[in-house]
């Protein structure tokens, strides 16, 4: 159980900063004196934020629900196979 508290942790931080990025998106485009280049460079961290969000999640998905699943076709070398593909998407 502790090392499914520490990931929770660690999302749940993840979730927490990209949060923290947007409000201050938000903030920027509220005020008249922002800077366009300011806003996109911040949107460009909050994507990038979310993008790594999602491969974790669905890491932690393929590895803990279909490798592990008795009923599942999926060998632990397509398991990985199907983990870096995802990545490489997300990038």
């Amino acid at each position: 159980m502790p090392q499914i508290d520490r990931e929770r942790t660690k999302l749940s931080n993840r979730m927490k900063r990209i949060r923290g990025q947007m409000e201050s998106v938000e903030r920027k485009i509220e005020t008249d004196k922002h800077d366009c280049a300011d806003v996109l460079m911040q949107l460009a961290a909050v994507r990038g934020g979310i993008n790594s969000l999602m491969a974790e999640i669905l890491e932690d998905h393929i590895r803990l629900h279909l490798l592990h699943n008795a009923d599942a076709s999926l060998t632990p070398d397509l398991g990985e196979d199907l983990i870096d593909l995802v990545r490489a998407y997300l990038k």
